[in-house]
């Protein structure tokens, strides 16, 4: 979701998104609640995060509450390293609504903290 967000924030932005346990394919109900939001994720894959250790990167950013402490040592030239944490949405439980509003909320919140760090980052 991070991915979709920052990328309609600014289409001119070169986003790469992996997680320390890359799963086949995107969450359905995160590809829901973005669409809620008129932004399309259903083509994106998932990625290890292993496969961009090496990279130069301006920002890394981690995501998930848990991904601060277990992510890996990224070797590339890394300008910014950031952890703005939120909650797995993966780990929802509960019907289909339920576990919508768990999507929603952290969308939400990625979306609210991501504006704030974008209107941070110098504008080329």
């Amino acid at each position: 979701m991070a991915e979709g967000i920052l990328k309609a924030l600014d289409k001119n932005l070169e986003v790469f998104s992996a997680g320390t346990r890359a799963e086949e394919k995107v969450n359905p109900y995160a590809v829901k609640a973005m669409a809620e939001l008129g932004i399309d994720i259903s083509q994106q894959v998932p990625k290890p995060v292993s496969r961009f250790l090496a990279d130069p990167f301006d920002y890394v950013i981690t995501v998930c509450d848990g991904a601060k402490e277990i992510c890996p040592v990224f070797t590339g030239k890394v300008k910014m390293r950031l952890h703005i944490g939120f909650e797995d949405p993966a780990a929802a439980q509960g019907t289909e609504e339920e576990v919508m509003q768990v999507y929603r909320k952290v969308r939400d919140e990625i979306m609210e903290a991501f504006k704030k760090f974008y209107k941070t980052i110098p504008q080329k």
